[in-house]
């Protein structure tokens, strides 16, 4: 694939340097031009002030210049112009007038981590040790912006913008609620869900391990337990582990580990998911709550009367 990840994405609040302490906290490290960066992925959010919350700008990484301009000629046969150059291709998605860019950037490349020994019925493979786990102490840092997930007032538009326009692939679908669209080798990179107003649902991180996940979490929740949304669980849909908190803003962030890799294009059935059962979001966890689907300030932003922080 000649796209090979998400870069970075911009994203709309009311109160950057109130929703920019929450992102400190989450384990992102603070830039003085409003960038945030991960440990392997570099500049990967940018916050700016914006009179709701929203999703301004999208960034992916490609190998080389012709991808750009094949990318160019794709959206101009969908109608779209799109602007090349400087190693760059831009383009507005016409539904939720998110900026969309295009940009020849470097694979990341991230050293394997020692595989964790669990103990388990009849074999006791970590010895005489203890489960490193439980003796880490410091504060939890993505190693990547992992997925951004989109609402959009027209899913299907915006979908085949992504497909048939920047090329994604379609890794699986929820029918009703969103489809799972990868540019790498990660199951999903964005997810484009039907809604009644454009607004970013969630950024996910990935971090090393399921213990990293309840460790962040647990972390974040210390003296701040209006930022947990759901978790900790286990998606169908992807097969990760996840625990969502919220920003002051009203965006959702999750912690991520152990995401599908699909490294063969041809060794991957793309399968079409049923919305309305509660399984077909995780495989165990806490029930799924109706703010997930539905956030709360939704109203709001259909108004334009949204006040988040």
């Amino acid at each position: 694939m000649s796209l090979h990840r998400l870069a970075s994405v911009t994203i709309g609040v009311p109160n950057p340097e109130l929703t920019s302490t929450y992102y400190e906290d989450f384990g992102l490290t603070r830039h003085t031009d409003g960038w945030f960066s991960t440990s392997h992925g570099g500049r990967q959010l940018r916050l700016v002030h914006a009179p709701t919350r929203r999703l301004l700008e999208v960034s992916i990484a490609a190998d080389s210049p012709d991808d750009l301009r094949a990318i160019a000629s794709r959206l101009a046969r969908l109608g779209i112009e799109a602007s090349v150059g400087d190693g760059r291709m831009v383009a507005v998605e016409p539904a939720t007038k998110v900026t969309v860019e295009v940009t020849v950037g470097s694979r990341i490349t991230q050293p394997a981590i020692p595989a964790v020994r669990f103990n388990g019925p009849g074999r006791d493979e970590r010895g005489p040790a203890r489960a490193p786990a439980v003796l880490r102490e410091g504060p939890v840092r993505p190693r990547k912006l992992g997925h951004v997930v989109i609402g959009s007032v027209d899913q299907v538009a915006t979908q085949r913008f992504f497909t048939d326009g920047i090329g994604l692939k379609v890794s699986d679908e929820l029918v009703g609620v969103a489809t799972f669209m990868r540019c790498s080798t990660d199951h999903h990179n964005i997810l484009v869900q039907a809604a009644p107003v454009n607004f970013v649902h969630h950024t996910s991180w990935q971090v090393d391990d399921v213990d990293e996940v309840g460790r962040g979490a647990m972390q974040m929740l210390e003296g701040n337990p209006e930022r947990h949304v759901w978790g900790l669980g286990r998606h169908t849909i992807g097969s990760n582990f996840f625990w969502y908190l919220k920003d002051p803003a009203g965006n959702f962030t999750e912690y991520y580990s152990d995401l599908d890799c699909i490294v063969e294009d041809a060794l991957w059935k793309p399968e079409v998911w049923d919305g309305t059962r509660a399984h077909s979001f995780s495989a165990w966890g806490p029930p799924l709550p109706p703010s997930f689907i539905e956030p709360e300030d939704l109203a709001a932003m259909m108004t334009g009367t949204h006040s988040a922080g």
